[in-house]
């Protein structure tokens, strides 16, 4: 299994390959040059106290419960590659900037109880529970190759975008993966709510869709909103296909600001070989759907894209959630 050349540009730490030779995804630019773009769908998914989803049309995500949205499989053309979220073309939103406060921790790894990132990640759930992380940042005392520094260090996993029989372009690792590794980030544009609707209702129903909503229910009762579109700009984790037996669980990872970074480990061993894939719902090792969730699934079936997964459990369609982007403007957020 050659490896092709670098899907990335050289942008990512660790090349990602691209299979089969001669044949690329629909053309996108990175640094002026076409290298390649992927398919997508929409997910759904929530993450212990966070929701996140991704349907064949649109989704959301939270840290105390969150949900996501992401693409259907066709190709779309992409500006350019990122390996990290980016501002929206809005400007709503700035995923760059440093907002919270560094722990103390003069050593070189930061070790629970003592320091306030680690005790208030709490990693250790990983990959049995999807509920948020909290990682040490750019203001903390501690060095670089602290055991709280994960996802900020991007991509370690040698990956390949491949050409599969039914499901396009996917993903697969270059080598085995233990269970509870990162493996690479869900990257885009960081939008605000109105920007976010406004792509989602201007595509029509065979166009591709990207975004993912994080959709996170505060302990004070406030709902916070993030929404990610690797539309024009993104990175390797947007070719991810979905499988109703994922090997992959979605976790939101905050470092620098409230804004998370969409992280994808390793819910078990992986073989060097294997297709990542995720659980474009949300719900694997999540909290079940609510009342609303359910009655849009069930009603949006008839829009409804078949699903190729291939799993035992297979549910015959890609997942649906019909209810994040409602009709009437009874909308109310909390920006990150």
């Amino acid at each position: 299994m050659a490896a092709g050349r670098d899907v990335s540009g050289g942008l990512e730490p660790v090349a990602v390959a691209l299979w089969p030779p001669g044949e690329s995804p629909a053309p996108f630019q990175v640094g002026g040059a076409a290298i390649g773009s992927a398919s997508a769908g929409r997910r759904n998914a929530v993450f212990g106290s966070a929701e996140i989803a991704r349907s064949p049309a649109g989704a959301s995500a939270s840290p105390s419960r969150a949900s996501a949205v992401l693409p259907t499989r066709a190709a779309v053309r992409i500006a350019r590659y990122s390996p990290d979220c980016v501002p929206g073309a809005d400007g709503a939103i700035d995923p760059t900037e440093v907002t919270f406060q560094g722990c103390p921790c003069r050593v070189r790894s930061c070790t629970a109880p003592s320091c306030p990132c680690v005790r208030l990640g709490r990693r250790g759930r990983v990959p049995h529970c999807a509920a948020p992380l909290l990682e040490c940042n750019a203001m903390c005392r501690c060095g670089d190759g602290c055991q709280n520094r994960v996802v900020q260090r991007g991509l370690q996993v040698r990956l390949q975008v491949f050409k599969t029989a039914k499901k396009g372009w996917g993903v697969r690792a270059l080598e085995a993966v233990a269970e509870g590794s990162f493996v690479c980030e869900y990257a885009g544009e960081v939008l605000g709510f109105a920007e976010a609707r406004r792509r989602s209702r201007a595509q029509a129903a065979q166009d591709p869709n990207y975004i993912i909503a994080v959709r996170e229910h505060l302990h004070d009762g406030r709902l916070m909103e993030t929404f990610v579109d690797p539309t024009y700009i993104g990175n390797v984790g947007r070719f991810l296909n979905h499988s109703c037996e994922p090997n992959l669980v979605m976790v939101p990872v905050r470092v620098d600001s409230m804004v998370p970074r969409l992280a994808l480990f390793a819910a078990a061993d992986i073989s060097a070989g294997e297709e990542l894939c995720y659980d474009y719902s949300g719900r694997f090792r999540n909290l079940p759907p609510t009342e609303g969730e359910q009655k849009a699934s069930e009603e949006g079936s008839v829009l409804r894209k078949p699903c190729f997964c291939g799993s035992q459990t297979c549910a015959a369609f890609l997942p649906w959630d019909g209810s994040l982007f409602p009709a009437a403007d009874t909308h109310s957020q909390s920006s990150p």
